[in-house]
């Protein structure tokens, strides 16, 4: 309680344990630091399966976190880790079984030529050595990127993260794409073919870097645009763009930090839904590999993993690829597997997207449902013909929602964007109880 006194002199009010622990937060880490739900933020005490506990012991559904991805405190995960650690946690330069077991299993879930693996510690990490082993291979620098992108928090990230700048520091070097959104974007359903109007803009990327004797690394892409707006490619959309970049001397970066492994259901990576006749070059990964436990990997080809090696500096992580973590990053692995997890994403994706799709029929508020298996997205519009975006009226659902003991969030350039990304152990009861929510605050919800 020192903590809270401390803080109680400065808001001379009597403080809730959870108001409490979020001021003394501010105090410590500042507002550039921020919470869910940050007017009436929620302390979490404990998890499992799809739900948290706050200190009060109430129970919430979590339709929020990709990172838990198996679901919170897998009693399998929770073994592997705990076990491995009781013999021994050292870094990559001694042998070990784990990391050679680990490296086998997750290849075998991607196409052939993908068969060298960099193991890092989160997903920004493994972006960002993606980034160099392009810049290293190529011999280029330029990297095209996507409106509305976020591939990370460290520097050469934000600079290709116009979601969290808004604009870009070094848009010349870094030019950004439309978005390949065919909902609100600059094609949309309508459109003959917008997977090769969306492409050739990245052409004309291209194009114009090539006029300006600028020459193209990589092309980076969440595989489905999750901060941009859970925004699904059009099919054949990555092809063109591959073909496009590799003529020009160039790479595609896969990036399924946030919908790999199952997500999306029908294939192991979101990757695949483009076709099996598409492979990225590079392929990054990270949140739900170590269901929490912080983890990340980059996976590419021998040649441009042979070309990283002819640069005569060594690649060394500290605690990439540790026992530790491949042991959780194993069993992480086995759950998938065991308990068919693709398969409930497939089930319970399609019956959640049937039930928004009746709630769109009733409330003229929902303009779009768009998705895959676990990663669903609602957006929320004041007219379906300007596609305003109802960006209050998210934010009211979102607050409204865990007045009912959900959590779920809202993002997209407007914030209006309703996203399911939950645990992969959500049920078909879950969807029921949430989508029933969501009516009961749609049907007293006004244009705001």
């Amino acid at each position: 309680m020192y903590g809270c006194h401390k803080i109680l002199r400065y808001t001379h009010t009597c403080l809730t344990s959870h108001q409490c622990a979020a001021a003394h937060r501010l105090r410590i880490t500042r507002p550039s630091c921020k919470i869910f739900f940050s007017h009436d933020p929620i302390k979490i005490v404990r998890a499992k399966g799809q739900y948290m506990y706050d200190e009060k012991g109430q129970r919430y559904l979590d339709c929020i976190n990709n990172v838990a991805h198996v679901g919170h405190c897998h009693p399998d995960v929770v073994k592997a880790g705990a076990e491995q650690m009781e013999q021994l946690n050292t870094n990559s330069r001694f042998l070990h079984d784990n990391l050679v077991l680990f490296a086998q299993k997750l290849q075998a879930t991607l196409p052939e030529r993908l068969s060298v693996c960099y193991f890092v510690n989160s997903g920004s990490e493994a972006n960002d050595l993606a980034l160099r082993l392009a810049w290293q291979y190529t011999n280029n620098r330029d990297v095209i990127t996507l409106e509305n992108a976020y591939h990370g928090h460290v520097s050469s990230l934000i600079d290709i993260s116009p979601y969290k700048l808004q604009h870009q520091s070094d848009v010349e070097h870094n030019p950004s794409a439309p978005s390949p959104d065919v909902y609100r974007g600059k094609y949309r359903a309508d459109h003959a073919d917008p997977a090769t109007a969306y492409a050739d803009e990245v052409k004309d990327i291209i194009d114009k870097a090539h006029s300006k004797r600028r020459k193209i690394a990589a092309f980076i892409a969440e595989s489905l645009q999750s901060c941009g707006g859970q925004v699904i490619p059009p099919a054949g959309y990555f092809q063109q763009v591959a073909k496009h970049v590799r003529k020009a001397g160039g790479v595609f970066i896969a990036d399924e930090v946030q919908v790999g492994f199952g997500r999306v259901g029908s294939h192991f990576w979101a990757f695949q839904l483009q076709g099996d006749d598409f492979v990225p070059d590079i392929v990054t990964m990270g949140k739900p590999i170590g269901n929490g436990h912080p983890m990340s990997c980059v996976v590419t080809t021998k040649e441009v993993a042979e070309a990283f090696m002819s640069s005569g500096m060594e690649y060394f992580n500290t605690f990439g690829g540790n026992p530790v973590s491949c042991a959780i990053g194993l069993a992480v692995l086995d759950v998938i597997e065991k308990e068919d997890l693709r398969g409930n994403a497939v089930r319970v994706g399609r019956h959640l997207t049937h039930l928004l799709e009746k709630q769109k029929e009733k409330h003229l508020l929902i303009g779009d449902i768009r998705g895959v298996g676990l990663f669903v997205g609602v957006e929320l519009v004041r007219d379906r013909t300007k596609l305003t975006p109802a960006t209050a009226e998210a934010q009211e659902v979102i607050y409204r929602l865990k007045e009912e003991h959900i959590l779920l969030s809202a993002d997209g350039p407007h914030r209006n964007v309703l996203k399911f990304k939950p645990p992969m152990c959500f049920s078909v009861e879950d969807a029921d109880l949430v989508v029933e929510k969501i009516d009961l605050i749609l049907t007293g919800t006004r244009p705001l």
